[in-house]
């Protein structure tokens, strides 16, 4: 019996809505095919953007969604992307694959897809292979509202309003794809490029500089101290690979209880990293001003086969739900300074909330996490004291449960809790402490398998249910949650 204890009255603080951003990069079929069809398909769309897909992103409740990269951002030049959609120039995308890019999909397209799934766009800007005036002007042509060249020309496009733009970051992983640049370089860059990043027109530009790869914390402290005071946010980029190996990631399927815990632990690693780079940052701001922006993040193994390994496609089970419970717990603990994630990606690539094939369409282990999650969004984070017991695998040992716990705006609590052993059920006997609690419900995400997932033909293979046997008496929760799974537990007064 695992005994846990929830201080509704002990506040930890705000649970940004943007801890549960999403990412969409130009990178095989997370944007065409995925998201975008053309307004000419049998698909059904909106404006060219899938239908399917808009309904199951608005019903995730994304917040942010960023884009157009990844590495695409530090060669994307906005200019080839908008306009009259068939006078558009093509491109090579060099980083992803080597295939030609139309730039069909673009700033105006970007900015309604946003509108229309209800969330606020974050931009990456160019400044890999772009100039201090491409960004000025990009800026400027989507926030002015004013006589300019930039306005105008969005005028003529079709865009007579300015669009409210919060979020923009500046540059991408400069310190691979993005330049290959040392962080003394790339600090006196930022500081250039974001003077011209400017608000217009009384939008408030939300500025992002790039942070570190990793355990890269000499990044972080040149940033932060050469640049800190003209940035918002700094970014922080960490894939969990299985095998450590970028040659060999492992497989998205078929792995056993080994492969099983090496992920679950290296994706553990996840809270030392933001400890160190929060020590950091708060060395240089202790007043918390900055946010850390964990903006790539999720599982990342080798591609399905027999698709193009540039394309990133790969499978979707239920050790990703898993890490994705994980992750977001984490988040929730370390939310005073950690204030905006962008999981890697939303469709088609990498850990992906959605798969598409043709006009057919899924939803991802993941991808029910984030749903389940969605009301923690701007929520107070509550106190939780428990001792988690250990999981042992050869010399390292884990946790086995993760959890989190927040009260909404209408003084519901919500419980998410992760049991990570393959093996074991949880029992637990919670106490509620400060608040008065009438009724209790639950959600639960679990398989048989460890790798079970969902595949175009059998859609619904795991997906959520009711969390059975939950049991409320003088202010203590009793439920049991079996190997391998997720949950959402609400109390409500």
């Amino acid at each position: 019996m695992i005994k846990m204890t929830i201080n509704a009255d002990a506040s930890k603080g705000t649970i940004s809505r943007n801890l549960y951003g999403q990412f969409a990069e130009h990178l095989g079929r997370c944007i065409y095919e995925g998201i975008w069809v053309g307004k000419d398909s049998p698909i059904p769309n909106t404006d060219g953007i899938r239908n399917d897909v808009i309904g199951a992103l608005k019903q995730a409740a994304v917040p942010v969604l960023r884009w157009p990269g990844g590495c695409f951002a530090d060669e994307y030049h906005w200019k080839d992307g908008v306009g009259p959609i068939h006078e558009r120039p093509r491109m090579i995308n060099n980083n992803w694959g080597g295939v030609e890019e139309n730039n069909h999909f673009g700033t105006h397209e970007f900015l309604r897809l946003c509108e229309l799934i209800g969330a606020e766009p974050y931009i990456s800007g160019n400044v890999g292979s772009g100039t201090v005036h491409e960004m000025q002007q990009w800026v400027e042509y989507m926030t002015f509202d004013g006589t300019s060249p930039m306005a105008d020309w969005r005028k003529r496009n079709g865009r007579e309003q300015p669009w409210k733009l919060t979020y923009f970051g500046v540059g991408n992983e400069n310190w691979g794809c993005g330049g290959n640049m040392r962080p003394e370089y790339y600090a006196d860059e930022y500081r250039r490029y974001a003077t011209y990043v400017r608000n217009y027109s009384g939008n408030q530009i939300y500025k992002i500089a790039c942070g570190a790869n990793e355990d890269n914390y000499h990044w972080t402290e040149v940033l932060m101290r050469e640049a800190g005071a003209y940035m918002d946010g700094l970014s922080m980029h960490y894939y969990t690979l299985p095998t450590g190996d970028w040659k060999d990631k492992g497989e998205a399927v078929g792995f056993g209880t080994e492969e099983w815990y090496v992920t679950l632990s290296k994706t553990l690693h996840m809270e030392e990293l933001i400890i160190k780079h929060s020590a950091i940052m708060d060395k240089y701001d202790p007043d918390k001003k900055v946010a850390l922006i964990v903006d790539e993040w999720g599982t990342w193994y080798n591609v399905e086969p027999g698709t193009n390994p540039g394309f990133l496609y790969q499978q979707n089970t239920l050790r990703d739900a898993l890490v994705a419970g994980i992750n977001l717990n984490l988040f929730h603990q370390h939310c005073d300074r950690v204030r905006m994630a962008n999981i890697a990606q939303v469709v088609n690539v990498l850990q992906a909330m959605i798969l598409t094939e043709g006009s057919r369409m899924l939803l991802t282990p993941t991808y029910h996490v984030f749903e389940m999650y969605k009301v923690h969004q701007d929520a107070e984070r509550l106190e939780i004291v428990f001792d988690s017991p250990k999981i042992k695998h050869g010399d390292d040992e884990i946790p086995q449960l993760s959890v989190s716990a927040s009260r909404d705006a209408e003084g519901r609590i919500h419980l998410s809790v992760c049991n990570l052993s393959h093996a074991d059920d949880a029992e637990f006997r919670t106490e509620l402490r400060g608040c008065n609690t009438a009724k209790a419900s639950g959600r639960l995400l679990t398989a048989n398998r460890l790798d079970a997932h969902n595949t175009f033909d059998s859609p619904e293979t795991i997906k959520p249910v009711s969390l059975e046997g939950i049991v409320l008496k003088d202010g203590i929760v009793s439920f049991r949650l079996p190997p391998a799974s997720v949950a959402v537990i609400a109390l409500e007064g």
